[in-house]
């Protein structure tokens, strides 16, 4: 079993940048494939991006490509995920959630895949 915890959530003004991370304890990230989640008051859980455990493959949201990048720790046992043109619609709550190396061949974009997930950390984009 992991455990998880987000940080580096924060207030920053539209076009600002953060940096997000979710570290791991009880076993090593290493074996875990994760996700970046998120959810604005009133709306539904969103995908936002997810690296395998193997840290061949990462995936994005449409709404953050190009603007946002997942990255893997592996000395640190962390994922990271930094956020650059940050908007007002990306304001939210993010989670970093992990799912075992061998869900791998399962969606990466689906809450459903995860097993395990942090508290949160809040992210204030202000216009």
């Amino acid at each position: 079993q992991v455990q998880l915890v987000e940080s580096g959530g924060g207030l920053v003004q539209a076009g600002g940048s953060l940096r997000l991370s979710c570290a791991a304890s009880g076993r090593t990230s290493n074996d875990y494939n994760i996700g970046w989640f998120r959810q604005a008051p009133g709306k539904e859980r969103e995908f936002v991006a997810a690296t395998k455990w193997s840290g061949t493959s990462t995936f994005y949201a449409d709404s953050v490509k190009g603007r946002f990048t997942i990255s893997r720790d592996r000395a640190r046992n962390t994922v990271d995920l930094q956020m650059n043109s940050l908007k007002p619609e990306d304001t939210a709550v993010y989670y970093c959630a992990a799912s075992p190396y061998y869900k791998s061949t399962l969606s990466m974009n689906s809450f459903r895949t995860y097993d395990y997930w942090g508290q949160g950390t809040q992210v204030t984009v202000s216009s």
